[in-house]
């Protein structure tokens, strides 16, 4: 199919340029002399990202899940008790994670589409006066359902609790993308992923952890190898790693971070903001709604667009990908077949985001959808206009005079140096 793939999942992220060219790159000796200059402030600029001055970051060479399984191993033990919210399909696997690791795990149930049910939390630390929960696991943003919830309720919880279990944050789709402040907020084990916010292919499972979970780490007995801090620690201290970290992508890592700093933090977050709302006005002009229950919900990185009944979801996916070359995300679990998911985090512009409306649009009315034509990028359009900051005044050319018709039987003059 002619042009480029237009990927509207919430992760894998459109790969900028800059960073694609960051990557490009001949293999290194990762034992050289050299290499602390690449790895050591990388490690040291994260901190910066997750807005931590105490934690250490570790960037192992995995996805989100593989830095899951790090938070748990290196800070609990078999048996130990964590309190966490099933409301969508991460959650949900975090807590199939901790279960299979031999944990026990103290499940809060919540309805899919509703944020992480703080009340419940609440509840269960107020009453564990004993302190057998050792940690609280919180997805802040759910990329199923394009729900996120508020970090703060739940450390406030703890503090009103008096309760010191770990607090241990899912930001695979948030941080970079969405504000997120790991000292501030109290969190002890902050979790992302490459492939999201941070512009660059699956690879990388990051985990920036506080010096309270660190400590744990010398009783801690869940079994622990490839994931194991104690090992990046020794490493990392002199800008190494314990085994063959990937070359490409921590230069990639690095480009990025420095993107996102020039652009600014809390002007990447306003852009995301920016993005998803107009994405949002869409939505309310198709007449279609988000599974997200109420706006306090509403995710800036990935939009969980219900269909209407009788209609499969995922006919729309499937027909704007062989059609129009376009890749939206899928329902997942019980949301299987009931919604489709535009991202809209990362590398991203309103053009960019537009043709993701347009093409949804189009794929929409395909299978039956009744939607009116434009009503979405009408809507969306609208809205980035109306925000879009005002533009420098800048000095103008003049304009040329208008040319005048050449007259029948005479040469037209031509311009020295002009080519036709």
């Amino acid at each position: 199919m002619a042009g480029r793939n237009f990927l509207f999942v919430p992760g894998p992220t459109n790969v900028p340029d800059r960073v694609l060219r960051a990557m490009h790159r001949a293999m290194e000796d990762h034992r050289s002399s050299d290499f602390p200059s690449l790895a050591g402030p990388v490690l040291e600029s994260l901190k910066k990202i997750f807005k931590t001055r105490s934690g250490q970051a570790f960037i192992f060479p995995s996805s989100g899940t593989g830095a899951w399984e790090a938070a748990l191993s290196n800070t609990l033990s078999p048996g130990d008790k964590v309190l966490v919210a099933r409301f969508g399909m991460f959650s949900h696997l975090w807590i199939d994670m901790a279960q299979r690791l031999g944990l026990e795990v103290e499940v809060i149930e919540a309805e899919w589409g509703e944020g992480a049910p703080i009340e419940r939390y609440h509840e269960a630390l107020a009453a564990d006066k004993s302190h057998t929960i050792k940690a609280v696991l919180f997805t802040h943003n759910e990329t199923a359902t394009g729900v996120t919830s508020d970090v703060t309720p739940i450390r406030r919880a703890l503090n009103d609790a008096r309760h010191p279990a770990l607090l241990m944050v899912d930001g695979v789709s948030s941080i970079g993308s969405i504000d997120f402040r790991m000292d501030e907020w109290g969190v002890d084990l902050a979790i992302t992923g490459s492939q999201k916010g941070l512009m660059l292919p699956a690879g990388l499972g990051i985990v920036c952890a506080s010096q309270k979970a660190l400590a744990l780490g010398s009783t801690a007995k869940l079994r622990r190898v490839f994931f194991d801090f104690g090992d990046m620690q020794k490493a990392n201290t002199t800008g190494y790693f314990p085994y063959t970290p990937s070359l490409p992508l921590l230069y990639g890592l690095r480009e990025s971070i420095a993107m996102l700093m020039e652009e600014g933090l809390e002007n990447v977050f306003t852009r995301h903001h920016r993005l998803a709302e107009g994405t949002r006005r869409a939505i309310k002009a198709w007449g279609l709604e988000l599974c997200a229950r109420e706006p306090k919900w509403h995710s800036d990185t990935v939009s969980a667009i219900m269909v209407p009944a009788g209609v499969n979801g995922a006919e729309v996916i499937d027909v704007a990908y062989r059609r129009y070359n376009l890749a939206l995300g899928a329902g997942l679990a019980r949301m299987a077949g009931k919604l489709f998911r535009i991202g809209h985090l990362g590398d991203m512009n309103e053009l960019m985001l537009m043709g993701a409306i347009a093409g949804s649009e189009m794929a929409m009315r395909d299978v039956g959808i009744k939607v009116t034509p434009g009503s979405g990028v009408a809507a969306a359009g609208e809205y980035w206009r109306s925000t879009a900051a005002p533009l420098p005044k800048r000095e103008l050319p003049p304009r040329a005079p208008d040319s005048q018709p050449v007259q029948s039987g005479t040469k037209e003059k031509v311009t020295a140096g002009a080519t036709r």
